[in-house]
C-alpha cells in the first residue's frame, strides 16, 4: 500500500513538473513570435525610406509630386539617371571624396593605431599626460573648431584645395582611443616573448599586434569612410569652386546645379533627379557595410566579453 501511495506521489510530481515546463515553453516561444515580429517591423521601418528613394529616383517627377507611394509598373525607367549624369558632373563629387577617403582615411588607418600601441603597450614620460591630452580634444564641439581651422587654412592659402579638405582630419582622437582599448586587451606574454626573440617594436605591431586586432580595425574602417564620406560641414566651408565640391556638398546644391544648366527644367523632374542622385551616393555605403558587416559587427563587440 505504501509502495503504490509512493508511485502515485511521483506521477502527480511528474505530470506537474513536466505541465509547468510546457507552459514555460509555450511562454518562451510566445515571446519569441513577439520578438521576431518586433524586429520585422524594426526591419521595415528602417528599410522603407532606402527603397522608395530607390523607386522614386525611377519614377517620373510628376509621379512623385502627385502620388509619392503609389506604382505604376508602366512609367518606371531611368530617364531620371540619364538626365542627372547629363546635367550635373556627379563624377566630379566622387573623384574628390575618393582622394579625401584615400588620403585621410589612409592615414587615419596608418598613424592611429600605430599611437594607440604606443600608449597601450609602452611606458614613457608624460604618457598619461598625452592620453589626457587626446581624449580632451575629443570634449571639443566640432563647430567650436571651424573658425580657427578656416583662419589657419586662410593663412597657408590652403582654402578650396585638397590640403585644406584632407589636412585638419589626418589624425582622428577617437581612432587613437579606438586603438588602445583594443590593443590594451592583447596579452603582455606575446610581446615579450616576440621581444626574448629579437622582434623590434614595429615588428611587434606588424606580426602580433595587427593579425589580433583585424576584426576592430575593420570596424575601424567602416567608420572611419563613414565619416568622411558623410562629412558636410567642413568641405562646404572650406571649398569655393564647383571643381573641388565633395559628393555631400554637391548634393545639397543638386537642385541649384540642375536649374542652372538645365532652365527648362521643372520642379518635379528636378526632384526626380534629386532622387536618382541619392540613391546613387548611398550604393557605395550599402556596397561597403555587406562587404564587411561580419568584421563590423565583431569588431564593435570586440573586448565587450572578458575573461
Amino acid at each position: 500500500m505504501a509502495v503504490t501511495t509512493s508511485q502515485s506521489y511521483d506521477k502527480t510530481a511528474r505530470q506537474v513538473l513536466t505541465g509547468s515546463s510546457g507552459i514555460r515553453r509555450r511562454h518562451f516561444q510566445f515571446s519569441s513570435v513577439l520578438v521576431y515580429i518586433a524586429l520585422a517591423i524594426a526591419a521595415l521601418v528602417t528599410i522603407f525610406p532606402l527603397a522608395w528613394m530607390f523607386v522614386s529616383s525611377l519614377k517620373p517627377g510628376s509621379e512623385i509630386a502627385t502620388t509619392p507611394l503609389g506604382l505604376d509598373l508602366h512609367t518606371l525607367s531611368f530617364h531620371n539617371y540619364t538626365a542627372l549624369l547629363a546635367a550635373v558632373p556627379m563624377w566630379v563629387g566622387f573623384q574628390n571624396t575618393f582622394i579625401v577617403l584615400i588620403l585621410q582615411g589612409g592615414a587615419t588607418m596608418l598613424f592611429c593605431p600605430l599611437a594607440g600601441f604606443a600608449f597601450a603597450k609602452f611606458q614613457f614620460r608624460g604618457k598619461k599626460f598625452l592620453f589626457a591630452f587626446v581624449l580632451s580634444t575629443m570634449m571639443v564641439p566640432a563647430i567650436a573648431m571651424i573658425l580657427p581651422l578656416l583662419l589657419e587654412m586662410g593663412a597657408l592659402n590652403w582654402v578650396d584645395t585638397y590640403q585644406g579638405l584632407i589636412a585638419p582630419g589626418l589624425v582622428n582622437a577617437f581612432a587613437i582611443f579606438w586603438t588602445r582599448q583594443q590593443i590594451a586587451d592583447v596579452p603582455n606574454e606575446l610581446l615579450e616573448a616576440a621581444k626574448v626573440d629579437g622582434c623590434t617594436p614595429f615588428g611587434m605591431y606588424w606580426r602580433i599586434v595587427l593579425p589580433l586586432m583585424r576584426p576592430a580595425l575593420a570596424a575601424l574602417a567602416i567608420m572611419t569612410f563613414l565619416g568622411i564620406y558623410n562629412d558636410f560641414v567642413w568641405p562646404v566651408i572650406v571649398t569655393g569652386s564647383d571643381s573641388m565640391q565633395t559628393l555631400q556638398v554637391m548634393l545639397s546644391n543638386l537642385a541649384t546645379q540642375i536649374n542652372n544648366s538645365s532652365p527648362g527644367t521643372t520642379g518635379h523632374d528636378a526632384w526626380g533627379m534629386i532622387m536618382a542622385a541619392s540613391t546613387v551616393a548611398t550604393l557605395p555605403v550599402l556596397v561597403l557595410f555587406i562587404a564587411l558587416q561580419r568584421q563590423f559587427v565583431s569588431g564593435m563587440l570586440a573586448g565587450s566579453v572578458k575573461g
